[in-house]
């Protein structure tokens, strides 16, 4: 048996002694206060076994494996419905980048211990009203005081903004530079002074995980800079790297092709399982198949930073396949349900309900960059198309009409 394997029955015998306590019979009803309790609890158990930070450095409270060996973990944590959406975040986006880029080493081995061990919430401040997706249209601004900075303005769909220690952040400090210039990255603290931060009910699934965050004269040292001054767009786009690989899901963070088999076993259509229908297996079969595939090019990604290289932009397509995967899939899982797809419990999981799913999936497929973003990234940097005709090239950002 391979390592790897191994690896994967140790990490199944793990989750399954846990799982009555953790997983997702054991969360049904909580409260969202409780719920988190529990995430920081499995957190901790996670990290005490040897399961958070897989792949990170030791001298950083991982492990030292692979990007495989994290792969593995994540396919057999899937089932359980755990609660990890809290350090989502802060494990596969904003702690990495302050590990790669923080000017005090000793400060970011502390906090990423912190977060390994879901005492800390880390949140990304990137998207804001004015910009959408187009992260180099953003507006908050940074000013140089003293030997330091103050930072004025608003960011939008932060997620789990009202649970953070920390966030990372870019903010323009030079408006008469051009577009994607005049940029500078940060670390924050969450609790720092002038930082409001306001939860947004989201219409249809009802959750409020997401927020608006203001900013007023919020004072940063320039040692919670992580980028050269006038450079932190190259920052951001590192970051965006590794959000396309660390935070990704075949299944879009929806229900899992399983999931959907045993409702088809358990569906009827004229008066015969559904699960012999030939279209209902033609459609598990292209959803077994997309999603082997978007696994494929995660493995090769974490294989080549295995081997210290940087992934290229394939990335887009996890986010962009995946989460269309995971609507059309749910629409699918509702009309099998019949008049049962029309029962909605605010308090369920989009993954594994599919209702609840089916809800959430449009606001994935704009989170982390909208589909039309990616369909750009894909066209320019995967397949070498022409870039779009862009009015906004070459010009100071001050002189772009808002």
């Amino acid at each position: 048996m391979s390592e790897i394997e191994t690896f994967r029955q140790k990490a199944r015998a793990w989750l399954e002694s846990v799982a009555p306590a953790f997983g997702k019979d054991a969360l049904k009803g909580l409260s969202e206060a409780e719920h988190l309790a529990a995430g920081r609890a499995y957190q901790a158990a996670k990290f005490a076994a040897g399961f958070a930070g897989i792949h990170w450095d030791p001298e950083l409270g991982g492990q030292g494996l692979t990007p495989l060996h994290k792969v593995v973990f994540e396919q057999e944590e899937m089932g359980f419905g755990m609660p990890i959406a809290y350090f989502g975040v802060s494990l596969g986006i904003s702690v990495p980048v302050v590990l790669r880029f923080a000017q005090d080493r000793a400060w970011a081995r502390e906090r990423a211990i912190a977060a390994l061990r879901g005492d800390e919430i880390w949140c990304q401040l990137f998207s804001e009203p004015s910009g959408g997706s187009d992260l180099a249209g953003l507006r908050t601004k940074v000013e140089t005081e003293g030997n330091g900075w103050k930072l004025n303005g608003q960011k939008l769909w932060t997620t789990f903004a009202q649970h953070s220690d920390y966030g990372v952040i870019i903010a323009r400090n030079d408006p008469k530079a051009l577009k994607h210039k005049g940029l500078t990255f940060f670390w924050l603290d969450m609790k720092a002074p002038g930082v409001e931060v306001r939860p947004i009910k989201l219409a249809a699934a009802g959750h409020d995980h997401v927020n608006e965050v203001f900013f007023d004269d919020v004072r940063l040292d320039d040692g919670q800079r992580l980028s050269p001054v006038g450079g932190g767009f190259a920052t951001a786009m590192a970051t965006l790297m590794i959000e396309r690989y660390s935070a990704s899901d075949p299944a879009g963070f929806g229900p899992t092709t399983a999931t959907f088999v045993d409702l088809a076993k358990s569906s009827e259509i004229n008066g015969r399982p559904a699960i012999a229908d030939g279209r209902i297996r033609s459609a598990i079969a292209r959803s077994h198949a997309m999603r082997a595939g978007l696994e494929a090019i995660t493995t090769r990604a974490m294989r080549m930073m295995a081997a210290g290289m940087e992934p290229g932009p394939e990335g887009a397509l996890n986010k962009l396949v995946s989460v269309r995967s995971r609507q059309k899939l749910s629409e699918l899982a509702i009309d099998l349900m019949g008049q049962l797809g029309l029962a909605w419990d605010p308090l369920a999981s989009s993954k594994d309900d599919w209702v609840a799913s089916w809800l959430a999936a449009p606001t994935g497929r704009i989170a982390g960059g909208a589909d039309e973003m990616l369909l750009n990234t894909i066209a320019e940097k995967i397949l070498g198309l022409p870039q779009d005709h862009r009015p906004d090239k070459g010009v100071p950002f001050d002189q772009i009409p808002a």
